[in-house]
């Protein structure tokens, strides 16, 4: 057990440490647009702070839904149906291009109204305005990459897509300096300039992406973009995972957002605080999201090739990462909360709020090491609809009251929302793991049923219009009668003794018991043998 706990973990860094560093790539590009567009100007920080608060939460829950081709693509591969690949990255580019297409739309007709409501000094709407407009455009690039992005980190591996992604940071730093600060004969464009420089990043990753692919025999390039054709079966799986996925992730976007409005009231060195312990918990929440992805990823060809109890092993190993990590970084959070606000901030007050909301911060560490794994392991299941309605169960129905009741009613001021969220966080993990126990059992008992001999006994006729599943007593009966049957069966006589004799046998227990729990299971009446 210990051997394959020690293979399995292995085997998961492999593929989760590509992620994290691909993952950290995306967070070094958004960091380095932050802090040039101070250098630029605080007018300029100003509005790309704006355009960047509105356009994360968007662009967090169309990557979510894009996402959903990583189970189907990764369950096609365990079933070594690797020709249906294409029709599905086919099927996420579509959406892309649907969605960033139905985002201009938006952005012109509601620009207008978004940023008249919030009151910003003109040079600071202008700015905000037209970073949101490329970066619109970049989240059109960036979604044509994701469908990519996964028929390479399946079929082929994550290390590509890593590379690909490093690749973007220097990109990225060369095009901010150019526009933003206007070298090469280029104007001076200030934070307008870190919206056109991201544009250029991803369209310089899109188009590596698209010539490792065409490259390579073995990604299918020439299958993708060759046949255009589309079923709505495709879209319609699609929908049915990416939907809920997405939807759970704009809900958690949307809490954090609502909770931000809500601490302005207690000054600006509150939420100063507030920012700089969320903004480390976000940083370090790059952990187990890389390691659900890559769960996704490995559960999915798993259950692919029907092996479940493989998909149950790297569930366990990615908790063990995840879980060890999660100490870790709490222990640290703990420790040197005084340095890690000293990193933002060198405000005294600032620091020492700060460091109160980081210890809140390291709970989340912990209940997200349980439920961002868990999560990943239910899509690779494809099961998103349950766990987006426990979601916001958690958050909306738990978190949310449970902070507004200790701040309006007993009076905790900011620590309320902090409470708040860790209930949340803690209530959701609890709620995943429940929804893993039951579909995982629910997979355990299909495959069992459907490799489990069938024998049909007269009292199946009587009962031709109900359908019953004996219970486990049932079950180990059957199980050691069929042994039995299994050792005769090269004797046809005694064969056909063995088993009328086991029908009648089973005829008895059914009839005789019938005080024993029968569960209904809504298919042809028959007896079933593990």
């Amino acid at each position: 057990m210990w051997y394959e706990m020690k293979r399995d973990v292995k085997k998961m860094g492999s593929i989760m440490t590509p992620i994290l560093i691909a993952q950290l790539s995306i967070v070094i590009i958004n960091f380095v647009n932050t802090t040039m567009s101070g250098h630029a100007g605080t007018s300029d920080l100003a509005g790309v702070a704006i355009g960047a608060g509105i356009f994360g939460p968007l662009m967090a829950a169309i990557v979510g839904f894009l996402m959903a081709g990583s189970p189907i693509i990764a369950q096609y591969v365990g079933k070594h149906n690797v020709h249906s690949v294409p029709a599905v990255v086919r099927t996420g580019l579509y959406f892309a291009i649907i969605i960033g297409a139905l985002c201009f739309i938006g952005y012109f007709f509601a620009i207008d109204s978004l940023l008249s409501g919030l009151s910003l000094e003109p040079e600071v709407e202008h700015i905000a305005r037209y970073y949101l407009l490329f970066m619109i455009g970049a989240l059109l690039v960036i979604s044509l990459v994701i469908p990519l992005r996964l028929v390479i980190d399946i079929v082929g591996s994550a290390s590509i897509s890593m590379k690909l992604f490093m690749l973007a940071v220097p990109c990225n730093i060369l095009m901010n300096y150019i526009f933003m600060f206007g070298h090469f004969g280029m104007p001076r464009l200030g934070g307008i300039g870190a919206g056109i420089a991201t544009l250029l990043t991803y369209l310089f990753v899109l188009g590596l992406f698209i010539a490792v692919i065409m490259k390579n025999e073995e990604f299918m390039g020439k299958e993708i973009f060759s046949n255009f054709k589309q079923g709505f079966v495709d879209w319609k799986e699609y929908l049915s995972i990416g939907v809920p996925n997405g939807l759970s992730i704009l809900m958690e976007e949307g809490l954090f957002g609502v909770i931000l409005i809500l601490m302005t009231k207690f000054g600006t060195e509150t939420l100063a605080a507030y920012q700089v312990a969320s903004n480390f918990a976000n940083l370090l929440y790059i952990i187990p999201l890389s390691c659900s992805m890559a769960l996704t990823i490995m559960v999915a060809m798993a259950v692919g090739a029907r092996n479940y109890e493989l998909a149950r092993r790297y569930r366990r190993a990615g908790l063990a990462i995840t879980l060890t990590c999660s100490l870790l970084t709490m222990a640290a959070t703990v420790l040197f909360g005084r340095v890690i606000a000293s990193a933002y901030t060198s405000e005294a007050v600032v620091i020492e709020l700060a460091r109160g909301f980081l210890i809140y911060a390291a709970g989340w560490q912990f209940f997200d090491a349980v439920a961002a794994p868990i999560q990943g392991v239910l899509r690779g299941y494809k099961d998103t609809k349950v766990p987006f309605l426990l979601t916001v169960l958690a958050y909306w129905a738990i978190c949310f009251p449970i902070g507004f009741y200790l701040d309006h009613i007993l009076n905790f001021e900011a620590h309320s929302y902090w409470l708040g969220l860790d209930f949340g966080v803690g209530c959701s993990a609890i709620f995943m793991v429940w929804r893993l126990r039951k579909i995982e059992g629910k997979y355990i008992d299909d495959l069992e049923d459907e490799e489990a001999p069938k024998f049909k006994s007269s009292f199946d006729k009587a009962h031709n219009k109900r359908s019953y599943k004996p219970q486990k007593s049932v079950r180990k009966l059957t199980a050691e009668l069929s042994k039995v049957v299994e050792k005769v069966r090269c004797d046809g006589i005694m064969n056909a003794f063995f088993l009328n004799n086991f029908r009648i046998l089973m005829w008895i227990w059914k009839n005789k018991f019938h005080d024993l729990k029968l569960k209904v299971v809504g298919r042809a009446s028959r007896a079933y043998v593990p």
